[in-house]
């Protein structure tokens, strides 16, 4: 029997060698860890999960954005092609305390272990 893959499936990638997965617990008000830093050209896949709500995760400085829901992880990957460091923060409104909630991603020329 043939099956078709259609276009809305998603397919599993397999990480890279040197792909770096970070897991992001989003839960009332913080995402933890709320500092990131990352080696610039190494791809980055982000594991976005929340211990309580829905929330938003917005990093425009490399145009990420995600839907974070209890019960489930949100990958985000991307390759950090720009040194700085970039805010990112919850972008569906959450509660009183929302607007604090942000983080911030600081992409270097070479991680030191």
């Amino acid at each position: 029997m043939f099956l078709q893959r259609t276009a809305a499936e998603p397919i599993a990638h397999e990480p890279a060698s040197d792909e770096r997965i970070i897991r992001i617990a989003a839960s009332a008000f913080e995402f933890t860890p709320s500092e990131i830093v990352v080696e610039k050209g190494v791809p980055v896949t982000l594991e976005l999960v929340s211990k309580d709500r829905h929330h938003g995760f917005k990093l425009p400085g490399f145009h990420q954005r995600a839907e974070i829901n209890p019960g489930s992880v949100q990958r985000v990957r991307f390759i950090p092609d720009q040194l700085g460091t970039f805010t990112f923060f919850c972008d569906v409104f959450c509660g009183e305390g929302h607007e604090s909630m942000s983080g911030t991603l600081k992409v270097v020329e070479h991680l030191h272990d």
